[in-house]
């Protein structure tokens, strides 16, 4: 299990106020939610009462704190983690990585790829490894040593897509930008604000993509447009995650499928599976 032992037990009170006020609940909205008085909501927050490691769950999940930060409630409530962070390999998610294989075979042709919550590639379908060889005209480049291949760096990497991303600009403030707001709702852990530091570092990626910026009448869609020895093609993705996990690995999973955006599109799919 993976998780830090830094927070103190003095700290519950300030961690449940802040997660409180990120959710923008009042104290009595918290209480009536959770079951609980507002006056021992108070009392909590303050530190004049302290909570029992079923109130850290109760309040945690009526505030919906992703799983990580929960054990870091109970630590700081001077109580042991109850959520384990397992290796997606492990036994006992045999179930969950069967299922996710089927969803992957269903995808073909087009791609699909399973990732973590800062865009570690953890697998990919056949579909997908076949367009990764297409965008990169080759095998990809290796990552960084011990490090994991990484969707996100992979486009604002100027050694990687970059240029082969017609609409990069774009694509990368809407990426840089959802990343970085997923991260503070999800309280900013110290290891997701360092991958945000790591990958703003890139050339020509400028503080201002912390921010979304739309135009007056954005698309429906944010589409990837590749230009790749003068084949063109437009891809849209959507993202799928795990229902009621109990464990922060399978929260913190995500399925991404690429669909093609047009005619030109889907035929390059089809012919990069025909080729296989």
């Amino acid at each position: 299990m993976s998780i830090a032992s830094s927070s103190q037990p003095d700290m519950f009170g300030p961690m449940l106020r802040s997660w409180r006020r990120r959710r923008g609940a009042s104290q009595l909205s918290l209480a009536l939610q959770s079951g609980v008085s507002q006056r021992h909501v108070s009392f909590l927050e303050s530190g004049r009462a302290r909570p029992s490691r079923e109130m850290v769950v109760q309040l945690s999940t009526a505030l919906d704190v992703p799983l990580r930060q929960r054990n870091e409630m109970l630590l700081a409530a001077g109580f042991a983690p109850a959520y384990r962070e397992s290796n997606l390999a492990a036994p006992e998610l045999a179930p969950v990585r069967q299922a996710i294989d089927f969803i992957l075979k269903q995808q073909e042709p087009y791609p699909a790829v399973v990732i973590d919550r800062l865009w570690n590639l953890l697998q990919a379908n056949e579909a997908a490894n076949a367009f990764t060889v297409f965008l990169f005209e080759g095998p990809p480049p290796p990552p960084p040593p011990g490090k994991p291949p990484n969707l996100l760096r992979w486009i604002l990497d100027p050694r990687a897509l970059r240029s082969k991303i017609s609409n990069w600009e774009e694509v990368a403030r809407y990426l840089v930008a959802a990343t970085y707001a997923e991260i503070l709702a999800a309280g900013g852990e110290p290891r997701a604000l360092a991958f945000i530091e790591e990958i703003m570092a890139y050339p020509d990626v400028p503080a201002s993509f912390r921010k979304l910026r739309f135009e007056e009448r954005p698309p429906p869609m944010l589409t990837v447009d590749y230009l790749v020895s003068g084949k063109a093609l437009s891809v849209f993705t959507t993202i799928a995650t795990l229902g009621t996990p109990q464990d922060i690995t399978l929260q913190e999973v995500r399925i991404e499928s690429f669909f093609p955006a047009d005619d030109r599109s889907d035929a390059l799919f089809r012919s990069l599976a025909a080729k296989r």
